[in-house]
């Protein structure tokens, strides 16, 4: 597949960034699950698809559907607009820093963990071939969709809540809450602000101005003064 441009930016080929992989041990996902996930992946990918091919005002629901190769009754089980329909691609990025940072050891300096799970996220092979692109044309297309932009700030949010309890253990059982809650907060916007000023400009995916670059800054920036992170 060649890559496909969108106003202001250029799209890869979009792959899945495999949020929904199935899980192992207690919670991993039924069968029916993981079919429903691997649809509203696809999905998904057929909507940057055309987002990037034809840009937001250009593409339907029904385009999506039909490239996706599901019924429209099908699309609309699953998301409301056309614009929350990339939904599941820009949430893989934070549920790949979480499982990063839930992978961190207990005791671990947490301002240390935070720097390392962000980093890696965001300089693995897979977002830096895959997904930082996807993301810096949704980004771009946003700017001018009020709707896309929503979908963002709801996928921010979701993740800022996702993230507290990975925390919260990281943190130990005598953390003060509300600590641990700006913390999650803070590291959320981190690299949302970190993403919204890559996508921006026409910096590299990796290397100086990349967005791991800038959100260690932002994450330094933001958390410096915060207790649990003396």
């Amino acid at each position: 597949m060649q890559s496909v441009g969108i106003p202001g930016g250029t799209l890869p080929p979009v792959r899945s960034p495999r949020p929904y992989s199935p899980q192992a041990g207690p919670g991993a996902q039924s069968l029916t699950e993981r079919r429903k996930a691997a649809t509203q992946l696809d999905i998904a990918r057929a909507a940057c698809e055309l987002f990037a091919e034809h840009g937001p005002d250009g593409t339907t629901a029904e385009d999506i559907a039909h490239r996706a190769g599901v019924a429209l009754r099908t699309f609309y089980r699953y998301f409301r607009n056309k614009q929350d329909a990339v939904a599941p691609l820009l949430a893989g990025g934070g549920d790949t820093w979480r499982a990063l940072l839930a992978e961190e050891a207990p005791g671990t300096p947490l301002a240390e963990a935070l720097e390392r799970a962000v980093s890696r996220s965001l300089t693995g092979a897979q977002a830096v071939e895959e997904g930082l692109e996807v993301t810096r044309g949704l980004l771009r297309a946003a700017a001018s969709d009020e709707a896309l932009r929503a979908v963002w700030y709801r996928v921010n949010q979701d993740s800022e809540e996702h993230l507290v309890p990975v925390v919260a253990r990281l943190a130990g059982p005598d953390a003060d809450p509300l600590g641990v809650r700006l913390i999650a907060a803070a590291a959320t916007d981190a690299i949302r602000i970190a993403l919204e000023l890559w996508s921006a400009t026409d910096a590299p995916a990796t290397g100086p101005g990349s967005p791991a670059e800038l959100a260690v800054r932002c994450l330094r920036d933001l958390t410096g003064a915060m207790p649990l992170l003396r």
